[in-house]
This record gives structure tokens, C-alpha cells and sequence, in this order.
């Protein structure tokens, strides 16, 4: 049987060198490269060309590539033929869904159990698409507080990729740098997410968004 060629892309080498142990459990694996930035993921599917690229969903990077969204469609618009496997914390079913939408061929959350990652792997190689065995449901999610994510479920994915730096502690010219958008983009975006979500302040906004798990 023909190996598979993986590149796994991770900004944690702890994340990195457990990835390489659940690889080695299948000989039908081969690790070919390993990246800790988007801009050095990005050059190394395009040199090498994987069957597959396992990733996480916040990477690193220039403003060329950045990371979320932009990053995970670029690869799948540009690198077809490498099947794209997310490996990530966010839980968020909007942004995962946003992900299948760009087309990934699945993701795994890093909360699951260790030998889902090698399941996953297996339905790639049968060319099939994985969604993880427990994905957080609308449902499980809403019982946090229906009216708070019935509000956060009308945030655009560009609100929401502010709102996740913006809980990392990044400001608006930060946040502008690592999206190559403007500031003023950036503020118009973060203004219209508080207003969506009923936030009068940045405290209230940061409470908001812990309270709804948005990005866990």
C-alpha cells in the first residue's frame, strides 16, 4: 500500500510531537514536514505537496496568510489535492462550519479522545469527510443562555475573528497587523459585533464572550 505523505502544522511542539507518535502507530502514514507558522506551512505544502495537511485552526503568521478562516481557505482553494485535516480547541459550530464550507475534510477537536485522530485519518484516506464523533451542537451550546447565542449565531465570521483576538488580549492596530485589514475595518467590525451582541463596553463584551464559549 502506498503511504500517505503528512505535514502536521502547529505553533506547540508538544502538539507537534503528539501527533508524530499517533503517526507512527500507522504504517500507512509517512511524515514528510512539520510548521510552527502559517507562512512556513504554506511553503511547504507547496514544495512538497502532502496527500494530507493536519493543522490547527489558529496559526501564527504574516499578514500575507494570516490564520483561522483566510488561512484554512487559501490552502484549500490553492492546494486541492491536499486533503486538509483541522486539529484544533475551537469549538465554536460556526466557525466549524465555516470550515466545512471552505472545504476541509475534517476536524478533530483536541479535547477528543487520542485515537480519533488516527479514526479521522483513516476516513480521509477512504476519501471521505470526518466530523469529529461529539461535535458541540446549536443545541448544547444554547442551553448556556438562548437569548446571548441567539445573538452571537448573527456575528459574521470577520466579527468573529476580531472578537477571538480581541479576547487574547490584541488591540485594534494588533488585530488590523495580524488580518491585513485596516483599523478602521477592524473597529467598524468590533463595533457592529457589540452591537449585535448588546455590549455597552470592552468589559461587558469580554464577559459576553466568555460566558458564551465562543472560543473554547
Amino acid at each position: 500500500m502506498k503511504k500517505l505523505n503528512v505535514v502536521v502544522a502547529d505553533d506547540h511542539s508538544i502538539v507537534l510531537l503528539g501527533v508524530r507518535e499517533v503517526l507512527e502507530k500507522d504504517p500507512g502514514l509517512q511524515l514528510v514536514g512539520e510548521a510552527s507558522c502559517s507562512s512556513e506551512l504554506i511553503r511547504m505544502v507547496d514544495e512538497i505537496r502532502p496527500d494530507i495537511l493536519i493543522t490547527d485552526y489558529c496559526m501564527p503568521g504574516d499578514s500575507q496568510y494570516g490564520d483561522g478562516v483566510k488561512l484554512i481557505e487559501y490552502v484549500c482553494r490553492n492546494f486541492p489535492r491536499t486533503r486538509v485535516l483541522i486539529f484544533t480547541m475551537m469549538s465554536n459550530p460556526l466557525i466549524l462550519s465555516k470550515l466545512y464550507d471552505v472545504g476541509v475534510a475534517g476536524v478533530v477537536l483536541k479535547s477528543g479522545a487520542r485515537n480519533e485522530l488516527l479514526t479521522a485519518l483513516s476516513t480521509l484516506r477512504r476519501g471521505r469527510v470526518y466530523r469529529c464523533s461529539s461535535p458541540p451542537s446549536t443545541h448544547s451550546v444554547l442551553s448556556i443562555d438562548d437569548e446571548l447565542m441567539a445573538r452571537v449565531a448573527t456575528l459574521s465570521i470577520k466579527e468573529l475573528e476580531v472578537l477571538r483576538d480581541f479576547v487574547m488580549g490584541l488591540n485594534l492596530s494588533e488585530i488590523a497587523l495580524k488580518r491585513n485589514r485596516s483599523i478602521k475595518t477592524i473597529s467598524a467590525q468590533k463595533i457592529s459585533a457589540m452591537r449585535k451582541l448588546n455590549a455597552e463596553n470592552d468589559q461587558m463584551l469580554m464577559t459576553y464572550c466568555i460566558q458564551a464559549r465562543m472560543f473554547e
